[in-house]
């Protein structure tokens, strides 16, 4: 039996040692990162369904976290604006680059900026399980450039670009 127990450890071992940790920036300056965010390209979750003109918009509260506004039109750009406010809070001892996201509580998400310009023109939030992407920029473009800079440091980290779509915005 215990050479089952072995075998199967040896095999989960491998499996997750080839799987590459994500990691944050190391510091963000929480009042430059608020303002208003365009999304660029995501990896669709089913509440962005049908969504064109992606934003979030990060406002500092006094009381030490973030109020979430995210907006889209739904069906084309001209649709109908859906929109949800919540909340993020900054964990503690991450140079402010990790945040739990709340938009019903109790319940909160991981929300991990894992890229961002020097002068906050763009970021890249993702969750530990690179499950989750979202690429935003403060212009509702960005340059080729940038988005293709990113892309491969997206691929040097280990994410399926395959589920990567772009955001249709104005």
């Amino acid at each position: 039996m215990s050479k089952y127990l072995l075998t199967l450890l040896t095999i989960i071992m491998s499996v997750t040692s080839n799987a590459q940790p994500i990691e944050t920036v190391p510091n963000v300056d929480v009042n430059k990162y608020a303002g208003k965010w365009y999304e660029i390209a995501s990896f669709p979750m089913s509440f962005q369904k049908g969504c064109h003109c992606t934003t979030a918009e990060y406002t500092m509260t006094d009381k030490g976290y973030l109020i979430v506004e995210n907006r889209c039109n739904r069906g084309s750009i001209n649709g109908k604006q859906s929109y949800i406010k919540g909340k993020a809070f900054v964990e503690k001892n991450t140079g402010n680059a990790k945040l739990k996201v709340q938009f019903f509580f109790p319940f909160r998400a991981k929300y991990w900026i894992i890229d961002l310009a020097d002068d906050y023109s763009y970021a890249v939030v993702s969750h530990p399980s690179k499950k989750y992407l979202w690429i935003l920029s403060r212009t509702p473009k960005m340059s080729d450039a940038v988005y293709q800079g990113i892309i491969t440091r997206l691929k040097e980290k280990g994410f399926d670009l395959s589920l990567l779509q772009m955001t249709v915005q104005i």
